[in-house]
């Protein structure tokens, strides 16, 4: 009997640090993808680093390609979220932002062609597999242009929407009342 519960604790114990171990993955490209955002949204100078180096750790931590796939869904949501964001607030602190965007942590990391990562902390990463790191990332100089002209055409498009024209209507006369 004992056994058998210390076996069902170790399996479950397993079980419970692969779940955890991919919830902080998801958490970590996340915010990866937030800032990313925030960076781009900003015109940080070292954008296009950051989001190679986001990539890199993105594909290098992921367990199995479906979770990088997850992973990376996740980041560019939150990379479209943080830069609406910054369009909707008029790019306030945008300089500041940049500045502090361009002296993180991340940039001492070091990317070798393999796919292997060594963080600042001087953990090492290796990738699940090996892959050729220059082609994680192709620079896009033209990319936040891009991003804002998606964003005002998608702006646009829901708000000539009779759906949404009758759901404001509907919100502006339960305000009045």
């Amino acid at each position: 009997m004992k056994k058998v519960i210390f076996a069902f604790l170790m399996v479950f114990s397993a079980v419970f640090c692969a779940v955890a171990a991919d919830k902080d993955y998801i958490e970590e490209v996340e915010s990866l993808g937030y800032v990313a955002g925030q960076g781009l949204a900003c015109e940080a100078q070292k954008y296009d680093t950051f989001e190679m180096l986001a990539r890199a750790i993105l594909i290098s931590k992921a367990k199995s390609d479906a979770m990088q796939e997850e992973g990376m869904r996740i980041f560019n949501a939150a990379k479209a979220e943080s830069f609406i964001t910054k369009i909707r607030d008029g790019f306030s602190n945008c300089g500041q932002i940049a500045d502090s965007f361009d002296h993180q942590i991340i940039f001492k990391s070091v990317l070798y062609g393999d796919g292997t990562i060594k963080m600042p902390d001087g953990k090492i990463v290796k990738p699940r597999q090996i892959y050729d790191s220059t082609l994680i990332y192709e620079k896009d100089p033209d990319l936040r242009n891009k991003m804002m002209k998606f964003y005002q055409e998608r702006y646009q498009q829901i708000h000539q929407d009779p759906n949404y024209q009758k759901a404001l209507r509907e919100r502006q006369s339960k305000d009045n009342l």
